[in-house]
């Protein structure tokens, strides 16, 4: 397999609801077989029933991923080949990937005492081998193809123009800066429950500038509370100081009591 980026088109119009490809991952990812009707932490990918249509939910992979940005300890990292890869050794549960995700994706394990995120990996170490996602080998009807992501595209648009009842778009062609996964369908992608982002540019690029404020805020507020540090310590250590006078002079007022002290 070559090394250019990788994709996943899948066919709305060519599901039928079976199942086939959620529980394949779960066998793959050693995680209780049975279907459910929301991502968890337990499924990856679900298929949800929408407008009389099957529609996969999984994460979008995106070419830029908002979560890879917003990850203070880079455990979310894009790989050439396509698959956001996550690193729970290095993950810190600050969360800030599912706030981050334009597709509402990532899900956290909260029944847990040490938890961690889980989203789809688009089997990326079978992609690194050469192989294929287990999803795309379960489906019976060949509604998820997968392989090069520009020849998908050309795929794509060549079942649009020769089909008039596809949505005559790609879903996560340009969404987000484009994604790794990719949509057909012949019902509006809004009422078949996608998240799509108002704007098509990557969110890393919208939230670049006050991310870049934080290492100043982080330093102004450091000082500011080494300065209220300061402060409190020292009112202690004069109050300390005047209880220690009261009993070494007791009986003076406090100005005779530091002359005494003074003089001493």
């Amino acid at each position: 397999m070559n090394n250019r980026p990788k994709a996943m088109l899948i066919d709305i119009t060519r599901c039928i609801g079976c199942h086939s490809c959620d529980l394949a991952c779960k066998r793959a990812h050693n995680l209780p077989e049975e279907t459910e009707p929301e991502l968890s932490d337990t499924s990856l990918t679900v298929v949800q029933e929408r407008h009389g249509r099957s529609v996969r939910k999984l994460c979008m992979h995106c070419l830029d991923p908002a979560c890879v940005s917003a990850c203070p300890v880079a455990a979310l990292q894009k790989t050439p080949q396509g698959p956001v890869v996550y690193q729970a050794d290095r993950c810190i549960g600050c969360r800030y990937c599912m706030l981050a995700c334009p597709f509402q994706v990532p899900r956290y394990e909260w029944t847990r005492l040490a938890p961690y995120v889980k989203k789809c990996d688009l089997c990326a170490e079978k992609i690194a081998r050469g192989e294929t996602p287990v999803c795309v080998e379960a489906c019976p009807v060949g509604a998820v193809q997968f392989g090069d992501r520009d020849e998908l595209l050309a795929e794509a648009r060549r079942r649009i123009a020769e089909n008039p009842a596809y949505v005559q778009r790609i879903l996560g062609e340009e969404e987000a800066g484009g994604t790794s996964v990719l949509f057909l369908s012949d019902v509006p992608f809004e009422k078949l429950g996608f998240a799509i982002p108002p704007d098509n540019r990557p969110l890393r690029v919208l939230t670049a500038g006050p991310l870049q404020e934080v290492p100043t805020v982080v330093t102004l507020g450091s000082a500011v509370l080494a300065t209220l540090y300061w402060i409190t310590k020292r009112r202690e250590e004069v109050a300390l100081a005047e209880e220690e006078e009261k009993h070494v002079h007791p009986g003076l007022p406090p100005r005779a009591r530091k002359r005494e002290v003074e003089r001493s």
